[in-house]
């Protein structure tokens, strides 16, 4: 199923931290989700002039939270997923311009759910890979 693009940034709209990244979803489907991000090096480069991780972690971070949430968008009546836990593995500095973070789900329980995201950048270099354990909550999203 492919999802509105517009309702779903919206939603994720309400982000504001991931918003003043500059992160975007690109697309939104049950087996992918990919958002984007535009490296800005005033804003996105540590002292050593890289990306700095909490920016790659905010990328990956989002781009879980889209997908473990599409059930919201599809109108089902179920909580909030939010992250247990992540484990991000850094790869390797990017020379790029844009990084691309593609979600995929590994397995959905009734309460407990895991990714795998993988961060890549404009250039085809594997940038980053975590692993993010979801946990499904009571809490009904605002809407």
């Amino acid at each position: 199923m492919q999802y509105d693009l517009n309702e779903l940034r919206a939603y994720f709209g309400r982000d504001h931290y991931a918003e003043l990244t500059g992160i975007e979803i690109d697309s939104a489907a049950d087996d992918a989700v990919v958002c984007s991000m535009k490296i800005v090096p005033e804003r996105h480069h540590n002292g050593a002039n890289n990306v700095q991780g909490g920016a790659l972690f905010t990328l990956c971070d989002l781009t879980f939270a889209v997908h473990s949430n599409l059930a919201i968008a599809r109108g089902d009546d179920v909580g909030v997923t939010v992250a247990q836990s992540v484990s991000i593995s850094y790869l390797k500095a990017s020379r790029g311009s844009v990084l691309y973070a593609k979600s995929e789900q590994m397995h959905r329980g009734r309460n407990v759910s895991v990714f795998r995201v993988t961060i890549t950048d404009d250039l085809g270099v594997t940038i980053a890979t975590a692993l993010c354990n979801g946990a499904q909550t009571s809490v009904k999203p605002p809407r």
